[in-house]
């Protein structure tokens, strides 16, 4: 027995030592974790400065340190965590300013550094090139869409699947539409922007009456889109984004009509709408997650209606260089309560100088808005599927150039009536093409 209470009195005791040659303190982390900063064993100061926070040590310096290490690994995002810590704890350093000035720019976390820029050191302002108020970016894009299937559906015998003979068939056939757009992003205040947006859309339609004979008349739409949106941080890290959208255009309609001795004549009125949507995001930063939700109130081709949408973008590698982004959106009117309505998935990814972003939605998409009223689809019509994508390429340190392509997949409707009163439908199907490119200049 008393060789057995031996032996445990001896384990115990080397343990205890063993615990004790592990047992970090203040000068040695602060010593170790300074020679793996000059080393650049950034991986190990990462490891290391972990170790000594699970045993109780943290300090300004490690925190910088720590900031430092995940900063030259590109993992801006959790560089951003640590400098964020450091700063609240000393904000007189400029080297600090600018270590999370651009962490938070270079992590996805635009706002945020605007915000906190406005209080940094005059000199710091100067080398990042900030302004508490200035003209942030001005672009200029245009855009062609093309429908394919349109001779084919100009020349298909809708009439004859609908059985209108008698009465009086309709139908609105999308053949090509053009778009030139101006851009212009501004700061008001540190941490608050405004983007203004101007779109002319011009499309050309061909309407199809068929109504004792095969009658083609040309619709020109002329379409505007302005777009006002804001964007402020509340607290530390609550981004908010309202924005409105106001679209407004006209075109003539050819109607048929009845003239006094029975024969079937056509006379033009000019017709004239306007759409809105108002909008409210609200998203966050969490590590390497970005949670968000989205309101929208619209009215749409006549229809009111709200949709709601919300998200979570995951950066796995803590920067930009690459995220994707599932979204749900809901969507209710007067008819029907909230319901699901769409699914999408998006992304981007950095190779070289090159930014690709991509997105596909799937979902019964009629009156779609997509990004806070900036794109709406409101042209008549429903969708299942839509892709785009689009490569960025700067030149230089202000000019950027995109390219798009988009293609998506739509249902319309021809329409027969009996004396003023819809009497059946049948659907017809294609897809359209959009091509785009564009200019930015940043300041």
């Amino acid at each position: 027995m008393s060789k057995r209470i031996g032996l445990i009195f001896i384990l115990t005791l080397f343990i205890i030592a063993s615990q004790a040659q592990q047992q970090l303190n203040y000068p040695q982390v602060d010593t170790n974790s300074y020679e793996l900063y000059q080393q650049n064993k950034w991986q190990e100061l990462i490891d290391y400065a972990e170790k000594a926070r699970e045993q109780g040590i943290d300090f300004f310096y490690l925190q910088v340190r720590t900031g430092i290490a995940f900063y030259n690994l590109k993992k801006y995002r959790s560089a951003a965590k640590w400098f964020l810590k450091a700063w609240e704890n000393d904000k007189s350093f400029g080297w600090l300013q600018e270590y999370l000035y651009y962490s938070l720019v270079f992590g996805g976390r635009t706002a945020e550094a605007s915000k906190i820029a406005g209080i940094f050191l005059p000199h710091v302002k100067e080398r990042i090139g900030y302004a508490d108020r200035e003209i942030i970016s001005v672009a200029l894009e245009g855009g062609y869409c093309f429908n394919p299937d349109f001779e084919e559906l100009i020349n298909a015998p809708h009439n004859e699947v609908a059985e209108p003979e008698g009465y009086y068939g309709e139908a609105f056939y999308l053949k090509n539409y053009h778009f030139e757009s101006f851009d212009l992003s501004h700061r008001l205040t540190p941490g608050l922007s405004l983007n203004h947006n101007l779109t002319y859309i011009g499309i050309n339609r061909e309407e199809r009456v068929d109504w004792g004979s095969l009658n083609i008349f040309p619709i020109d739409i002329r379409q505007f889109q302005y777009f006002l949106n804001s964007s402020f941080v509340l607290g530390r890290k609550l981004y908010v984004s309202p924005s409105l959208s106001a679209i407004w255009g006209n075109y003539e309609l050819f109607v048929g009509r009845l003239g006094n001795s029975g024969n079937k004549l056509f006379s033009s009125s000019l017709l004239k709408y306007s759409d809105f949507i108002f909008s409210t995001s609200l998203w966050s930063h969490f590590g390497n997650f970005s949670p968000g939700a989205e309101l929208n109130f619209a009215n749409i081709n006549d229809v009111n209606f709200t949709q709601a949408s919300a998200w979570l973008t995951f950066y796995p590698l803590s920067n930009v260089n690459f995220y994707i982004t599932p979204r749900v959106y809901f969507k209710s009117d007067e008819e029907n309560s909230f319901g699901f309505n769409t699914f999408g998935l998006s992304g981007g990814l950095q190779a070289g100088p090159v930014h690709f972003y991509g997105s596909y939605f799937t979902g019964e998409m009629e009156n779609f808005i997509e990004s806070a009223g900036y794109v709406v689809s409101n042209f008549p019509g429903t969708s299942e599927n839509k892709f785009s994508g689009s490569l960025y390429f700067p030149t230089g340190k202000k000019y950027r150039f995109v390219l798009r392509y988009i293609v998506q997949d739509i249902s319309e409707k021809y329409r027969v009536y009996n004396n003023g009163v819809k009497s059946g439908e049948m659907n017809y199907n294609y897809v359209k093409h959009t091509l785009t490119g564009g200019i930015s200049w940043n300041f």
